[in-house]
């Protein structure tokens, strides 16, 4: 126990807090990237033995998680961030009502833009539409701020969701017929009408509903912000609380919501923010 305890100590002076950390073979945390829609994996310079610190970023908590006899921050980056701007981290320990700042740094990384040609319809939308649109659009922000803390996650690490081909397109910023839209903030996985659909990682059904731009959706709480959303379904297999195995199945591929064919979008989302799927899963 000795041991445990010097190592627990030593550890943190030698890399200092705000350091961002690789992760290792074998822990069950994403591939970390400090970059607009990454991941940072930060240093709390708190030794394991010490309770867990809470951690906050942008005003909204983070999930913080053991690696190597320390305490990190597992943060999600916006893509929109401004990566000139210093970036930090409020942490508070057990027993000190004081926050202590952690600084880290980002990298910049440049993301494709598409420009596709579309049918009008789905890019001006009729009054009736527009109003059921920003409806839904403040009920998701709400939804995927939540932050479970009577659930901590099993992996960081998660299952493909849907056999097919996987796009690169996360942080594209796409132009549909030359008007700008927001980066995409997921993974699409090409696959016919009718292909399962699984939970990538073991949760509770968060959310079901069917989007005007989402078309039939499921989100899936993980535990202390990281949710996955997997949209465009055919079919929801799955319902809202119910408790689910990592591969269990949600729902199945489809072309609803505002899409131009099957296929399933998928997102990773932590603290408020929607991150690369691609770090989470293995290999293509």
């Amino acid at each position: 126990m000795l041991r445990r305890d010097l190592l627990g100590s030593l550890l943190p002076l030698a890399l200092g807090a705000g350091t961002t950390l690789p992760c290792r073979a074998g822990a069950a945390l994403p591939t970390a990237a400090a970059v607009p829609g990454g991941v940072a994996i930060v240093d709390l310079a708190v030794g394991s033995d010490a309770p867990r610190p809470a951690a906050r970023y942008n005003g909204r908590p983070v999930l913080v998680r053991e690696q190597s006899r320390r305490w990190v921050a597992v943060v999600g980056i916006g893509l929109d961030v401004d990566v000139a701007q210093p970036q930090a981290l409020l942490m508070r320990r057990e027993g000190d009502p004081r926050d202590r700042r952690v600084v880290f740094k980002l990298q910049p990384k440049r993301y494709a833009e598409q420009r596709l040609t579309v049918a009008p319809r789905h890019v001006e939308l009729a009054p009736e539409d527009l109003a059921r649109h920003e409806r839904e659009r403040t009920h998701l922000a709400q939804v995927l701020r939540s932050f479970n803390t009577a659930r901590e996650p099993a992996t960081l690490r998660l299952v493909l969701p849907a056999a097919g081909p996987r796009s690169a397109t996360f942080g594209a910023r796409r132009i549909f017929n030359n008007q700008p839209r927001a980066p995409h903030s997921g993974m699409d996985l090409a696959a016919p009408t009718g292909t399962p659909v699984l939970s990538a990682a073991a949760g509770e059904v968060l959310d079901v509903g069917d989007y005007f731009f989402n078309g039939h959706t499921v989100i899936v709480d993980h535990g202390l912000g990281f949710l996955t959303l997997y949209c465009h379904l055919s079919a929801i297999d799955t319902e809202r609380g119910k408790a689910l195995d990592a591969g269990a199945p949600i729902g199945k591929v489809g072309a609803s919501g505002r899409v131009t064919g099957p296929h399933l979008h998928f997102s990773v989302y932590l603290n408020a923010q929607s991150v690369d799927p691609a770090l989470f899963l293995p290999p293509a």
